[in-house]
């Protein structure tokens, strides 16, 4: 009944090295000083998935942002894999370095959010169990053309990123995801004091 739901495409490396990345749909941020977001991890067969125990080994994790044009990637990279699968490789994406952390990012995505692990809440059962992870945002790549347009004066763009370019994908549950949709604006009450 939660939908839609925004996806963090996490790419993370293991304390030996291998790239893991895969789609989370319990993602959303949480705090803007410090800049702090926050997904959610299950277990799979009461083992944890790679994307958890690589970003507690480590300790840094990279949020990639999952759009319409990434759609068929990111439910590639949602296979329940062995350990140690690189899907970057599987999927063809490019693994780019990042300035802060170790664990790559996605070349093609429109935005990365460079993350250190703030906090790991273990909620649940062991067979059943779910990591809540925190992680506080270290460094940002967005592409220039996800910002949106300067004004008709000409001063430059505003530092916020466009949800129509965007195009973000939403996950609704079973094999269903979705677009943005139209959007519209409502400005919040103004109340004197």
């Amino acid at each position: 009944m939660i939908v839609p739901r925004p996806i963090a495409f996490v790419s993370t490396r293991s304390a030996a090295g291998q790239a893991n990345l895969a789609p989370f749909s319990f993602f959303m941020g949480v705090s803007g000083e410090p800049p702090l977001l926050a997904l959610s991890v299950s277990t799979r067969s009461g083992e944890t998935k790679d994307t958890a125990r690589n970003l507690v080994d480590t300790g840094e994790f990279v949020v990639n942002a999952a759009t319409e044009e990434l759609a068929t990637v990111v439910n590639e990279a949602s296979g329940d894999y062995p350990f140690g699968t690189d899907e970057f490789a599987l999927t063809g994406l490019t693994a780019a370095p990042c300035i802060r952390v170790s664990a790559p990012r996605v070349a093609e995505a429109a935005f990365s959010l460079e993350c250190r692990t703030h906090t790991v809440v273990p909620l649940g059962s062991a067979e059943r169990g779910t990591q809540l992870i925190v992680g506080e945002i270290v460094w940002m790549h967005v592409r220039e053309d996800m910002l949106e347009p300067g004004s008709a004066d000409g001063t430059p763009p505003a530092p916020l990123v466009d949800a129509q370019r965007l195009r973000p994908l939403a996950r609704l549950g079973k094999n269903l995801y979705a677009g943005l949709g139209p959007t519209f604006a409502l400005d919040r009450p103004r109340i004197k004091r």
